[in-house]
């Protein structure tokens, strides 16, 4: 495996230096894309097991539908207290690698995609965006 790479190029070697470097960091690993899981697969599916109690098997469902939140509304002193609300996005579109694996020119082109489809929102959605 220690000679592997996944589809964008993103070596086992990278997947463990995190947690070689920083011995007490819990896990310290990181997948450079979604092939990686499979590249990887005896080490990660051993990880996945471990640490979130899902077998190679399981599979993540994703609902985005709204509607379907129980969220009951703020009262109107909580509701005041929000000037502002940030959205981390943690994973990738399907055409990048993960963030461990992403090149700048990458980000920037990550990045101008979010602000693309952010700047499309209307109402109590829309809002100004801050790179970082």
């Amino acid at each position: 495996m220690k000679d592997k790479k996944d589809k964008f190029g993103f070596t086992f070697r990278q997947a463990i230096f995190s947690g070689c470097k920083n011995t007490d960091s819990g896990i310290g690993c990181y997948a450079g894309s979604h092939d990686s899981y499979k590249t990887f697969a005896p080490f990660f599916d051993k990880i996945i097991e471990d640490y979130h109690k899902h077998g190679k098997d399981a599979k993540h469902v994703s609902d985005m539908d709204a509607s379907k939140l129980n969220c009951p509304p703020f009262s109107e002193e909580d509701a005041a207290m929000i000037v502002s609300t940030r959205i981390r996005v943690g994973r990738n579109l399907a055409d990048f690698p993960l963030g461990p694996a992403l090149t700048k020119e990458q980000r920037l082109e990550v990045m101008n995609k979010v602000v693309a489809a952010v700047n499309t929102f209307e109402g109590d959605l829309k809002g100004t965006f801050y790179p970082i």
